[in-house]
Order: structure tokens, then C-alpha cells, then sequence
């Protein structure tokens, strides 16, 4: 009895297959690699792969994090003993999945400067996770290491203000305002060293109001903040997330020529100097490209970068 011939794989399926092994390959080593590198943590990044759920990790003498925008038990068999990093919902590269995930993991105490970590990433909604990257936290620029002799994090900022200025900012840099781009900087903590150092461009919108009512962390206010971010100046936002001022100039962005990448502007010479003579971050939106830069100290500490086909067309020098 002659048997039917075995259908022969389409391309497609035989790519699926590979891309799946290649996953498969990246989680069964990862352990391995932490092991034998020292890693204090493994980082995931769960939304590379469309949906599908990933392989609850257990890696010996580090701890893992599934990073991902939305947190959704969803993503991970076993859900139960999965802890979540939650990342901005903006498209990223690879380099920037890893340097925002290092950034918020640093300022939730995660992780610690001089720990060694590795991250399991790949393209957004691939399928696919194809890069383990082993990194020394504050060893690389990007990765903090110019903070050599200031905390990288300021204790008088909530690790939740943090994360939600990072959101905004994102979110600003992404989507813009009415179909226009739009470019801002929020500085954060030490807000009562930051006014002094400042000047109204307009008469303060937030002057007036009670605190509960001008706070980041309040999600209601999201509309407000994006609106009134087209207006020229920054942001003055404390530590506890309440917003005092925007549409505020900053008086310390003449005084000192910082040493930033050709192609940053006066807003980021602005974030650098605020941040070198107080206790704050600075989160700064690129007109021109969307990109979000994190200052500390005076000094560029990490960023997100968009990937190309993802970012807004505009001007050149617009900061």
C-alpha cells in the first residue's frame, strides 16, 4: 500500500521553526551565561514574542525580570512567580530596550551600580528573542558611568515619579501634539534649589492649585501635561510627583558649555546645567527626532532611541 507523499514545508514554516529554536537556544543558555559572568539578574524582554508566552526562567543565584509595556500574566507560563519590569509603550531598538530597562531597574533598586546583568531581547513583536547582552551597570556611558561620585538615582524622588515622568515623555516624544512635533524637558527633585534658578516664560498655570491636584502620578492630569507641553520652557516637578511650574526658563543653561553629542541643542545644554549644580534629573523630548535623554549630574546618563522607520520627520537644530 503506497503511503501520500509528505507535503514538503513551506519557507514559512521552516522560518517559524527557526525562529522558534533561536529562542528556545537564547532562554536554555541564558542561565549558563549569567552563571558563569556572576550576573546578579536576568531581564526578558516578553514583548518580542507576539503573545506567545515565555518559559518561566529559573536561574540559579540571579534574579529574573520579564520586561514588557503592558504587564499581562498572559506572557509568562506560570505566571505566579514571574516578577514584571513594566518599560514606556513606545517602539524601541534593541539598545534602547536595554538601556531604559537598566535605568528603571537602577531606580527601583533592582539593581545596583558595578552589578553585572544580562538581557534577553530581540525586535519588538518578532517573535523572536536573538540578542543576550552581559553589561556591568555604570560601567558603559550610556549605562550610567558618569555619575562617579553622586548617587544615580536622588533619594528625594519617588521611583514611581521617575517611571512616570519616563512614561510621558516617551509618550510626547511619540506621538507629538496635533500632528506637530513637540519637544520639552521635566526637571525633577530639588525643586527648591531648581526655582531659584528659574524665571516664568507665562504666568504659571499650576500656581494656586492644591497639590492633589497637580500631580504626575495622577493619571487624570495626563492631557493636561501633554497639552501644555508645546509651550516653550520646562516642567519643575518634586520629588513627590506634584508639578510647580512649567513653561519656566532656566537661568543656568548660559553659564557652562557642557560636553554633549554634536546635534543636541540649547534644551539639552539647558537639562545638563540644571542637573550639574542641583540634586535632579532631567528628562529631556528631542523636537527633531522624538528621542528621550536622561541627564544626571550634568551629564547624558541614558536615552531612548526610536527606531528609524518609527521616528517623526522634522527640522534639523530644533534640540
Amino acid at each position: 500500500m503506497d503511503s501520500k507523499p509528505t507535503k514538503p514545508k513551506s519557507k514559512i514554516e521552516a522560518s517559524d521553526k527557526a525562529v522558534h529554536g533561536i529562542t528556545q537556544s537564547m532562554l536554555e543558555h541564558v542561565g549558563g551565561v549569567a552563571k558563569s559572568c556572576g550576573a546578579t539578574a536576568v531581564f526578558v524582554y516578553a514583548d518580542a514574542l507576539q503573545g506567545e508566552p515565555v518559559s518561566f526562567l529559573a536561574v540559579p543565584d540571579a534574579r529574573v525580570y520579564y520586561v514588557t509595556k503592558e504587564v499581562s500574566p498572559e506572557k509568562v507560563e506560570n505566571e505566579s512567580m514571574v516578577q514584571f519590569l513594566r518599560v514606556p509603550n513606545v517602539p524601541m531598538t534593541r539598545i534602547g530596550q536595554v538601556k531604559i530597562t537598566a535605568f528603571l531597574a537602577l531606580s527601583k533598586g533592582l539593581v545596583a551600580r558595578g552589578d553585572r546583568v544580562c538581557f534577553v531581547t530581540g525586535v519588538e513583536g518578532s517573535g523572536n528573542l536573538d540578542t543576550i547582552i552581559v553589561t556591568e551597570v555604570g560601567r558603559e556611558f550610556e549605562l550610567l558611568s558618569t555619575l562617579e561620585d553622586s548617587s544615580p538615582i536622588p533619594v528625594n524622588i519617588k521611583p514611581a515619579v521617575i517611571e512616570r515622568v519616563v512614561d510621558l515623555a516617551s509618550e510626547i516624544g511619540k506621538e507629538g501634539r496635533e500632528g506637530k512635533h513637540v519637544g520639552t524637558i521635566f526637571v525633577v527633585g530639588d525643586s527648591k534649589r531648581v526655582l531659584p534658578l528659574t524665571r516664568q516664560l507665562i504666568l504659571n498655570p499650576f500656581k494656586g492649585y492644591p497639590d492633589t491636584q497637580r500631580n504626575i502620578l495622577d493619571h487624570s492630569f495626563e492631557e493636561t501635561l501633554k497639552e501644555l507641553a508645546t509651550l516653550d520652557g520646562a516642567f519643575i516637578v518634586r520629588g513627590d510627583g506634584v508639578v510647580e511650574s512649567c513653561g519656566t526658563y532656566l537661568k543656568t543653561a548660559s553659564q557652562e558649555e557642557f560636553e554633549l553629542p554634536r546635534g543636541l541643542g540649547a534644551r539639552h545644554q539647558a537639562a545638563a546645567a540644571i542637573t550639574a549644580v542641583t540634586d535632579t534629573i532631567a528628562v529631556t523630548v528631542s523636537q527633531s527626532t522624538g528621542t528621550v535623554t536622561i541627564f544626571r549630574g550634568g551629564a547624558i546618563i541614558t536615552e531612548i532611541q526610536k527606531p528609524r522607520s518609527s521616528s517623526l520627520r522634522s527640522k534639523p537644530g530644533s534640540g
